[in-house]
């Protein structure tokens, strides 16, 4: 009997997984009012049934989502964490897995699309803002110390700056070019702001910094 709650469990778990996959990119695709149910259930391949024995309602599984979306981008910033070797190294290694995110997962796509998405009102989020402004901010703290970015400038000031300028430059790209010239744009939006907050000794090493906001190889199948 415990055998088989357990197996029952590990299903419950995947069928919902499925669901979540599913309905990313019904969101993504659709955006959040064109999106249906019925269409997260066929994506899906299951019924109904199913999917209302998970979710209630489209704005219960769109929360779901920008959950999973949330969980995606902590995993993918903590392995960005480890790749630079100075504080404005790892802000770019930071601005490229975002890139990367918004390329590659579906579920981050559609997640950050549900939490600007101005018809999604019903739906339970998190601000997709402020850790960001934070994170950044710190990032900037420590380049200061480290004599890469001017001390005038105050770090939390630069933090509010580069998250909106951030999003606004990828639903641009989204728009225009389905983000096929993300990583281009990213590079010229930081090569115009890093041109402004670093120190003269710093400034000679922007192109090497900026070209660090490129694709990753494809992982194998």
């Amino acid at each position: 009997m415990a055998q088989d709650g357990r197996v029952r469990q590990q299903r419950a778990v995947a069928t919902r997984a499925a669901l979540i996959r599913a309905a990313a990119g019904e969101f993504d695709e659709r955006g959040y009012r064109g999106a249906s149910m019925d269409g997260v259930a066929e994506r899906a391949g299951l019924t109904k049934g199913a999917l209302y024995f998970h979710f209630r309602s489209k704005a219960d599984i769109a929360g779901a989502v920008i959950a999973e979306q949330h969980e995606v981008s902590r995993r993918y910033a903590e392995q960005a964490a480890l790749r630079g070797t100075t504080p404005l190294e790892s802000l770019m290694w930071m601005s490229q897995s975002v890139a990367t995110q918004m390329v590659r997962e579906v579920v981050v796509s559609a997640g950050i699309r549900l939490s600007t998405d101005e018809h999604a009102v019903d739906v339970p989020r998190r601000d997709p803002y402020t850790d960001w402004m934070h994170h950044t901010a710190t990032v900037v703290r420590r380049a200061i110390d480290a004599g890469e970015v001017d001390p005038s400038w105050d770090p939390e000031l630069v933090g509010r700056v580069i998250s909106p300028a951030y999003t606004g430059v990828q639903m641009v790209s989204d728009l225009l070019h389905d983000r096929a010239d993300l990583y281009e744009r990213l590079r010229e939006l930081w090569s115009v702001l890093l041109s402004g907050i670093v120190t003269e000794q710093t400034r000679p090493a922007i192109p090497r910094l900026v070209a660090i906001i490129a694709p990753d190889p494809a992982p194998a199948d």
